[in-house]
């Protein structure tokens, strides 16, 4: 039970238990390239992590739902294999449900400041970046993994790590996002996450926004007008319930999009003004998700992300 008295079950709300009959029988995949839609729909396989299941049985989800993408953790690549799965077999798998791997998430320590730590993490990110690569996947987020406690970190000395980053990645075929963690003590900022990008020197360096960082860690939403479409392929979109505030919300109140206070119209509105045409990422990890159907859940989170999507660019600021 959270401060304002409303149990987790109730952030669900009365839409699930609606389209839980809808949803007995079988769901039609949606069609890749759907004119009407400004942006791409992408889920992140966190949102129903709890559910147990294969990562097979993730991208079949995904694709029944009419997501357009799918966004692995490299754990989920890792155990695939020592389950005994060929990395590029399960590429085809992915191309035949008719999806694609825009994004993924990889936790390697090219940040921290031990030469030996930086050393062994650029090269876990080689690795990590190869398996993506072999599925057919584009890009794999960067965020500051090992120095989160760290408030001495100059960023022009972060660009240069990010750079050595870019670089191995280039050579794979795998774009390393920069991404900002809002808890974290380093990179917790837009801005922040920017100037790395920026000062990388690398003219195809980006980044990883997400919904709840840009949140926790007081960004807030304007900035995103002022970063470049280029800059963005890919976004982390959630939401977030108005109690407990800020200074103690976690990653698991991320709620489905509308059903909480984040300004989702308006941003949606600014990346459409800027000419953002990615992936929206749909990025939960409610618990009392979890504990509901993952194909109700996928199938959910999805219509509600295209609601908000639709009314923000029908209505006016």
């Amino acid at each position: 039970m959270d401060k304002s008295g409303q149990s987790r079950r109730e952030l669900l709300g009365g839409a699930t238990a609606a389209l839980g009959a809808a949803l007995t029988g079988a769901l039609p995949v949606a069609a890749a390239n759907d004119k009407t839609e400004p942006f791409m729909y992408m889920l992140n396989t966190s949102t129903i992590q709890g559910q147990k299941l294969s990562l097979v049985e993730e991208i079949e989800i995904a694709s029944r739902c009419g997501y357009q993408a799918v966004e692995p953790w490299i754990r989920e690549l890792d155990q695939y294999v020592k389950d005994g799965g060929n990395l590029k077999d399960l590429g085809k798998r992915i191309a035949d449900n008719g999806l694609t791997v825009e994004s993924s998430i990889g936790f390697a320590e090219w940040i921290v400041d031990d030469d030996a730590r930086r050393k062994k993490g650029l090269e876990q990110a080689r690795r990590d970046m190869d398996m993506v690569r072999q599925i057919g996947g584009k890009r794999m987020a960067a965020p500051p993994a090992g120095a989160t406690d760290r408030t001495d970190l100059p960023l022009l000395k972060i660009a240069e790590r990010y750079r050595d980053l870019f670089d191995v990645g280039e050579r794979i075929g795998v774009t390393p996002m920069v991404e900002f963690w809002g808890p974290s003590k380093t990179l917790s900022r837009l801005g922040e996450a920017l100037m790395v990008a920026v000062e990388s020197g690398r003219a195809n360096a980006c980044v990883l926004a997400d919904v709840y960082h840009l949140y926790k860690g007081g960004s807030g939403f304007t900035g995103l007008r002022l970063v470049g479409a280029s800059a963005l392929s890919v976004i982390h979109v959630n939401d977030y319930p108005a109690t407990p505030p800020r200074a103690e919300i976690t990653d698991a109140f991320r709620v489905y999009p509308g059903d909480g206070t984040a300004p989702l119209k308006q941003m949606f509105r600014d990346l459409h003004a800027i000419g953002f045409h990615g992936f929206l990422s749909l990025e939960l990890f409610n618990h009392e998700y979890w504990k509901h159907d993952a194909l109700l859940v996928a199938r959910t989170g999805l219509e509600k992300l295209k609601a908000v999507v639709h009314a923000s660019l029908e209505s006016k600021p």
